[in-house]
């Protein structure tokens, strides 16, 4: 996970090593990054990390991009009966074609989250082709709403696989870290 099956683009490859060099810890590229149904210049980056302080990882993450705090949203991750609390950046730069959600987690949530993120890597080949379509209309096309399509996307990718996860952003305006 800490390398891709699709290739960065230089920019992001850049960026990413900064990041990893800056924070002094590993980076796990998750989602379509590592699946058949990623869109260069078009399919945002997940990325995990993981650390045993999230303030001050989250305080050095706010210094490297120049962010306010509350940029980073908290968020509730149900996997298997476990409730993992981890914190959420969205990060869009455009003119450099990049979009990437890096998510923060305490380190001893390490092996079920990466477990989950895994088992998502290889699809059914008849829900991969189903992405790659529905990938297709809302890029290409532009005929499919943001919101349905991001509804239709993780539903396939959760049913695939049985015990679906649930994810839950909290307001973080109320509740910095």
């Amino acid at each position: 996970m800490e390398t891709t099956k699709n290739k960065l683009s230089p920019y992001a490859s850049m960026f990413y090593n900064r990041l990893k060099n800056y924070l002094e810890t590993s980076l796990y590229f998750y989602g379509s990054i590592q699946r058949n149904d990623y869109v260069p210049d078009k399919s945002d980056i997940d990325v995990d990390l993981f650390t045993e302080n999230i303030n001050s990882t989250i305080t050095k993450m706010q210094h490297f991009l120049d962010v306010d705090k509350s940029k980073f949203k908290k968020f509730i991750y149900k996997i298997n009966n476990n409730i993992i609390i981890g914190y959420k950046i969205s990060i869009k730069e455009p003119e450099h074609y990049f979009r990437t959600e890096i998510s923060i987690f305490d380190e001893k949530n390490k092996a079920l989250v990466l477990n989950e993120h895994t088992r998502k890597f290889h699809i059914p080949f008849f829900s991969s082709i189903i992405i790659i379509i529905l990938k297709f209309f809302y890029y290409q096309l532009g005929i499919i709403p943001k919101m349905y399509f991001k509804y239709i996307k993780d539903y396939l990718i959760n049913t695939s696989f049985g015990n679906p996860s649930e994810f839950l952003i909290i307001d973080l305006k109320k509740d910095l870290v």
